[in-house]
């Protein structure tokens, strides 16, 4: 039977345009089984922890190390990070232990593509079919599948497909939620926080502001890790000193006390994750750190 040209020329127009996974089924999977690196162990970046809700439609579905963040709505749902490969499916089942679905998540986010944070976004992608977003700096760095920068450096996760550059003050938009991007290199050149607004126990509007990263993390300063890393790191300090939020939510749980926290929020404590004050402590401390540390580094180099 001959087939219609119009057919033919159908079928060649969607392959073009038709979004394609950057990593094969067979390199996920082997991603997946790979035996985790001292990073890794001594991290805590895969051991399991139980998912919860934080507030509202925010919800933890990471490990006891490494957060990743699902935030729900009835068009769909939206994920913060990927943490490793290895978690994947630990991720998917704790997001089915809360009742909800990997398939209905529409947006993946990614706070910065160092491989604790972005090893398993191709995975989640290949499970949910979800569009990845992500800041231009850190868009080649996700789409090579590691970083030339940092303490992750030259470690190698399954590349994943960016749909979406975002931009600083752009927002992800999905069924009445709103994560507006705020662009905060520092960490890694394209350091993305977010920013949204949740309903708080006293049905009180409530800030949340998920940090990318302000920590140093072993990398150097003289010579800098990356070129502008200097400056990238006090504009970031000078930026986030001026937000205000109720609940600070990092990537690591011990920047934002998270067995503690959730330990009193078991106890009864709805408000165990609000502090208005705590982004603005850890933001100070992290400067002075930076600072520290950068004064020691030049002195070594001299």
């Amino acid at each position: 039977m001959k087939i219609p040209r119009a057919l033919i020329l159908l079928a060649a127009l969607t392959a073009a345009v038709a979004p394609s996974r950057l990593a094969s089924d067979a390199v996920i999977a082997a991603a997946q089984q790979a035996p985790l690196d001292d990073f890794a162990r001594y991290g805590r970046w895969n051991e399991p922890y139980a998912p919860f809700t934080v507030m509202a439609n925010v919800h933890y579905v990471g490990t006891q190390g490494v957060s990743a963040w699902l935030i729900t709505s009835p068009k769909g749902h939206i994920m913060i990070d990927g943490i490793l490969a290895q978690s994947v499916l630990q991720i998917a089942a704790n997001i089915k232990t809360l009742g909800f679905n990997i398939g209905d998540v529409k947006f993946l986010l990614n706070s910065h593509a160092h491989i604790d944070h972005a090893g398993g976004l191709a995975g989640l992608q290949r499970l949910s079919g979800a569009r990845m977003v992500a800041s231009a700096a850190d868009k080649p760095f996700l789409e090579a599948g590691e970083t030339g920068h940092g303490p992750t450096k030259g470690m190698k996760f399954p590349p994943v497909r960016v749909d979406r550059v975002i931009r600083d003050g752009e927002e992800v938009k999905l069924g009445g939620t709103v994560l507006t991007a705020m662009i905060t290199p520092a960490h890694s050149p394209g350091c993305t926080s977010w920013r949204m607004v949740v309903p708080g126990p006293e049905a009180k509007p409530l800030s949340v502001f998920f940090h990318c990263s302000a920590n140093l993390g072993g990398q150097t300063l003289a010579p800098e890790a990356y070129p502008g890393m200097v400056a990238a790191f006090r504009q970031t300090f000078a930026r986030v000193g001026q937000v205000k939020a109720d609940i600070f939510l990092a990537n690591h749980d011990n920047f934002f006390g998270l067995a503690a926290k959730r330990a009193r929020q078991q106890r009864g404590d709805a408000r165990a994750f609000v502090d208005p004050c705590e982004l603005t402590r850890l933001n100070s401390e992290m400067q002075k750190i930076f600072e520290a540390e950068l004064t020691r580094q030049q002195r070594v180099v001299r």
